[in-house]
């Protein structure tokens, strides 16, 4: 089903989008290690304009990782009022988001790897 011949350029595209997101993601769970919202904003510019190059298994990482980024914004989002309510709450959910975006993005990674789809 998902044995087509693989693209290298596109597999490279795929790998420097994850590695972007895995730096915003292990920066987003080490406090002070912030590395800014512009490494995450080139990655999903990236894989937006690549998106429509893929089919197969390497579509549905394009896809995940677009999900996974616009899923974290929005659980960001809603989560932001906790700091200027409670900061401890508003640090507890912004570590438990940061642990899901971090768990996703190697969880893509080790599936890219294998040449597998990935899926939610």
């Amino acid at each position: 089903m998902y044995n087509q011949p693989v693209d290298d350029s596109t597999q490279t595209i795929s790998w420097v989008s994850y590695i972007l997101h895995l730096i915003v993601a292990v920066s987003a769970v080490i406090p002070g290690a912030q590395m800014g919202p512009t490494l995450l904003l080139v990655a999903l510019i990236i894989d937006l304009v690549k998106k429509g190059d893929t089919t197969g298994w390497e579509a549905t990482h394009f896809s995940y990782r677009i999900r996974t980024v616009i899923w974290a914004a929005l659980l960001y989002l809603v989560t932001f009022p906790l700091w200027f309510f409670f900061v401890f709450p508003g640090w507890l959910a912004w570590v438990a988001i940061s642990i899901w975006f971090l768990y996703r993005i190697v969880l893509g990674m080790v599936r890219l790897n294998g040449r597998r789809p990935v899926t939610d």
